[in-house]
């Protein structure tokens, strides 16, 4: 995944989490996903992500992955 993509992710994340107001830690629970790691996929210098960790942060918000990863 390169860093652009990371990027736009991220911004992706951080824009569905405020929209539907939950904070990372909120997230990290209805996804099952560690908050640390809810982190790094926000952070300044993301870390890639995995299928199975975007399934169930798609899943947190009720929307497909491909709708997740709409990146415009």
């Amino acid at each position: 995944m390169s860093m652009e993509i990371r990027l736009k992710l991220a911004s992706r994340l951080r824009g569905l989490r405020k929209k539907h107001k939950y904070t990372q830690e909120k997230l990290s629970e209805l996804a099952d996903v560690d908050y640390k790691h809810i982190q790094l996929l926000e952070g300044k210098r993301p870390s890639a992500a995995t299928l199975d960790t975007l399934e169930k942060i798609a899943k947190a918000f009720n929307i497909s992955v491909s709708k997740l990863l709409n990146l415009k």
